[in-house]
């Protein structure tokens, strides 16, 4: 295993590992770390010990009463700011990364999610839509991850019906776009009544209907899909929390609005 000084791109990579990987899941033996481990050429314990770096320097953890590890280093602390101050950008950059690592490329990886831009955009405007469609799916990642990749409502577990909900949508705001505490792990139903303002949340995490959906109270779909998640709180969070100004925006811009 190498002994040689960390390289930008290997902190990159961590950070991005970082990021996707909830603070109890940071071990030795998770699949995760060990993949890591065997691409930089390092150790599953120098990998655990850069995402304890991490740890201490996320204000969410700290706000949970998780420090991490206290000797940070001047490596972790430039890439952390540089992500703080430019996430869209150090994101699209750590997933670019590993995929050359992983002998891929970033339009090989997401070829899924970019084969939907028209072939005659080129130039920048490819590279920026290539970049917005990747983070977008990076932060899915972040947001299932944070809720254990089930449903925050009714832990739904199948891939393929969970969506990260922004709270703030994608297009209203492009600072947070990327931000885990704006992101809210729901099946396809409860994020288009969220993303619709059919629904919303409280600051303490429940479930609050608009008019427009209890008028249909006694209605079958009512009581099969809607009366059973009225009031009830969202899943506890397994890294990030939801950030209740973002959730006061939703409910100020959002909810309850006559379309």
């Amino acid at each position: 295993m190498a002994n040689s000084l960390w390289t930008r791109d290997e902190m990159i990579l961590i950070l991005n590992l970082f990021l996707k990987t909830p603070f109890g899941k940071m071990h030795k033996s998770n699949p995760e770390v060990i993949k890591m481990a065997q691409l930089i050429g390092r150790t599953p314990d120098a990998v655990v010990f850069r995402l304890g770096n991490y740890a201490s320097l996320d204000p969410q953890l700290k706000q949970r009463g998780i420090s991490g590890l206290s000797h940070t280093g001047k490596k972790c602390k430039e890439c952390w700011n540089e992500f703080v101050n430019n996430r869209e950008e150090l994101l699209f950059e750590s997933e670019r990364i590993l995929a050359l690592y992983e002998g891929s490329s970033i339009e090989k990886k997401y070829k899924n999610e970019i084969k939907g831009i028209p072939s005659d955009i080129t130039g920048e405007t490819k590279i920026q839509q290539i970049k917005s469609r990747v983070n977008q799916n990076v932060f899915r990642q972040i947001v299932l991850a944070n809720y254990e990749n089930q449903c925050a409502l009714t832990g739904i577990d199948i891939p393929e019906l969970l969506v990260a909900s922004h709270i703030i949508p994608w297009s209203q705001n492009e600072q947070e776009r990327i931000n885990p505490e704006n992101g809210i792990c729901l099946s396809s139903l409860y994020d288009k009544a969220f993303d619709q303002g059919l629904i919303s949340f409280d600051n303490n995490l429940k479930v609050i209907f608009s008019e427009r959906l209890q008028s249909n109270v006694g209605k079958a779909y009512y009581d099969n899909y809607f009366r059973l998640i009225k009031g009830k709180s969202l899943a506890e969070t397994k890294k990030y929390t939801v950030n209740l100004i973002f959730l006061e925006w939703h409910r100020d811009c959002i909810f309850n609005k006559v379309l």
